[in-house]
């Protein structure tokens, strides 16, 4: 007899047996009322007894046809359903032994070898169910694509009691292939039609239309757009106008590959258009596919049209999936020939400065000579203006021990260290950020969080990782350095700035360290600003003393010249592995010595530093090191960068470096 059959049986004898009791009960009261009844009663209760008995065990009998006919049924039910589920299913063990196939799936995969995916998927399985501590059962959910087909497959892992022992192969998977082909499909048609925005803008729109006359600007424009027209046409896309030099492009997001494969080829074509007194025009342009809405997309853009502009212009980026994609900006950047922006910037800075109690100056870790002479440069501003300030900086750094020697009796009060500039900055401080814009990479990342009132003065090209929150930015990335920055903002100051004679030096020292004495990255601009701080009294001979190496430093630097390893016949590799103070130093000082050697366009050179691999990184121009250390999480210029390379050995920081070398020329082609 079944559990259950026993269970409705031990239940009608158990009302039985108390319908007896009473009975028994009911005749020994009749009995002792009238004795007659006595032998009656014995006979009518032994005669009840036999009829109970034969009742119950017909009732029994009856009880368990009836159970044994529905569990038949139930049973019956549960297997045909199973055999004609909707769905393909299987019944395995981990081991590889196939129990059972529903029709379904004979029928579904009849013309596919589906052994190869059951293999590939039961070693999924048993991964997922060796992490398990005490796996007993547990639901099983996966993705897989069978032919054409994307299925999603769910089901459970039972143990089984084969032993006591755990094996992989004591787990039974009951698995339904549930085909979602045609729902995948819906979604990436879902996906493909999100809008995407772009934004087109001529960089240098203002330059160029004053230099030609009116019927030259007539047909510059209409080629302009008709190269615009003809490069959206294969996307399908909407082309408005809203401003003179600005164009807003929509389009659905699957064109996004196209353009990707494409390389924006329009901003070489632009360029052809126009050649007078070696003039170019250039494009920016800002793609976006970020937002829960249009509106949310189109803002999307606008930031990533501000990390072109502050990368210099002629290039363009994707703004996808949280992280910036970045095209063309293989060229110098052009030089602007207003300063109509450096006289707004250093009015909106003095203002700043007056509603502020403090002013805090931070450059970038290890701090070079630029750093230091620009945050000098903002600290005599600001000093004209009688604020409180402060110089966040390092005054170990080795690169600049040989200048701090000559500060530290008249600026010992206002360089501090990271503990005590977080104590003296509060909201109500202004943090000035200069020669970096990197959150990152900043002195005191700390210090970010401590005020919102942050202003950027930088010149390199634009990074991922910018500060978003900053209310004065000035970036210019066709600027030398961020000491010629600081020196136009200075002379456009409404304050009366007499520079001293330190303070001075510490800028032309920052312009001639980031030009390599006037060669690289040197606009007429460069020189206003050498020209202007030369009559505030520099001594170039003494500024020419701070970059001298001494003998020691310069054997060091020629045996990392003479180890060097040429790749592509131009670009120059070698490494210094001790581990000290001036490793970056070094660094750069051997990366710039490799470029004086004749077919050398492009060198790197990777030191050991702690917990790190630090990467120097020069060029004449030819070759774009900005771009090939970008990729491995550093920035800087076209001519002059640098990266830092966390846990890797030398080596390994070595052939990743080469690697995103011929990454670099692969785009290119």
């Amino acid at each position: 007899m079944s559990g259950n059959n026993r269970k409705l049986f031990d239940s009608l004898v158990s009302r039985t047996k108390i319908y007896l009791v009473i009975i028994f009960i009911l005749l020994i009261l009749l009995s002792y009322i009238k004795p007659i009844m006595i032998i009656p009663s014995i006979i009518i209760y032994i005669l009840i007894l036999i009829y109970t008995y034969f009742a119950n065990n017909k009732r029994k009998s009856e009880i368990s046809e009836q159970l044994q006919d529905l569990t038949l049924t139930v049973d019956s039910a549960a297997k045909t359903s199973l055999i004609n589920a909707p769905f393909p299913l299987i019944i395995l063990e981990t081991d590889g032994n196939i129990v059972w196939k529903s029709s379904k799936f004979i029928t579904e995969f009849a013309n596919i070898d589906i052994n190869s995916y059951i293999s590939d998927l039961i070693i999924d399985i048993k991964n997922d169910i060796e992490k398990e501590e005490n796996p007993k059962k547990k639901s099983i959910v996966k993705k897989i694509e069978i032919g054409k087909k994307k299925y999603k497959i769910q089901g459970e892992f039972v143990k089984t009691k084969k032993s006591e022992r755990r094996k992989i192969s004591e787990y039974m998977l009951v698995l339904y292939f549930i085909d979602e082909t045609e729902k995948y499909e819906l979604t990436v048609e879902n996906q493909n039609k999100k809008t995407c925005v772009g934004i087109i803008m001529i960089d240098n729109y203002e330059e160029v239309i004053q230099r030609l006359d009116t019927e030259e600007k007539t047909q510059l424009m209409a080629k302009l757009e008709s190269c615009i027209y003809e490069w959206i046409n294969d996307t399908n896309g909407i082309l408005i106008k809203p401003e003179r030099d600005t164009y807003i492009y929509v389009f659905e997001q699957r064109n996004l590959e196209k353009i990707k494969e494409d390389k924006f080829t329009i901003l070489d074509t632009v360029k052809e258009l126009v050649r007078k007194d070696r003039m170019q025009l250039t494009l920016s342009i800002a793609i976006s596919n970020e937002g829960e809405n249009d509106k949310e997309v189109y803002k999307s853009a606008l930031s990533a049209m501000d990390v072109i502009l502050g990368r210099g212009g002629d290039q363009a980026v994707i703004r996808e999936d949280g992280k910036y994609h970045f095209f063309g900006g293989k060229v110098e950047e052009v030089e602007k020939r207003t300063k109509v922006k450096a006289r707004i910037v250093a009015h909106a800075l003095e203002e700043l400065m007056a509603e502020c109690q403090k002013v805090v100056i931070m450059g970038h870790t290890n701090p070079d000579i630029d750093a230091m002479g620009s945050a000098l440069g903002i600290y005599r501003l600001a000093k004209s203006l009688n604020k409180e300030i402060y110089i966040v900086t390092d005054i170990q750094s080795a690169s600049i021990k040989e200048f701090l020697d000559n500060t530290q009796e008249d600026y010992s009060e206002v360089f501090i260290n990271k503990e005590l500039a977080i104590n003296k900055t509060d909201d109500e401080t202004l943090l000035v950020i200069v020669d970096t814009h990197k959150r990152t990479y900043v002195e005191q990342p700390e210090l970010l969080e401590k005020t919102s009132k942050i202003v950027i003065i930088d010149h390199h090209r634009r990074s991922a990782d910018y500060i978003e929150k900053s209310i004065l930015t000035f970036q210019e990335v066709y600027a030398s350095s961020a000491s010629e920055l600081v020196t136009e903002l200075i002379q456009y100051a409404q304050a009366d700035v007499e520079l001293k004679t330190l303070e001075a030096e510490a800028l032309y020292a920052g312009i001639m360290m980031d030009t390599k004495n006037f060669t690289f990255k040197t606009g007429v601009r460069t020189f206003e600003a050498a020209a202007y701080l030369r009559r505030c009294g520099v001594d170039i001979i003494k500024v020419k003393k701070w970059f001298q190496s001494d003998l020691e430093s310069y054997k060091k630097i020629a045996e990392i010249v003479k180890e060097a390893e040429v790749i592509r016949d131009s670009i120059a590799i070698s490494t210094y592995e001790e581990q000290e103070n001036e490793t970056s130093l070094i660094c750069a000082k051997a990366a710039d010595e490799l470029l004086t050697i004749g077919n050398i366009t492009a060198s790197f050179v990777l030191g050991t530093m702690e917990n790190q691999i630090c990467i120097s990184g020069r060029s004449i121009g030819d070759i774009n090191v900005q771009m090939i250390l970008e990729k491995l999480g550093g920035g800087g210029h076209i001519t002059l960068a640098g990266a830092q390379l966390e846990n890797k050995t030398i080596e390994e920081a070595k052939q990743e470096l080469k690697d995103k070398i011929e990454e670099y020329f692969a785009e290119k082609e």
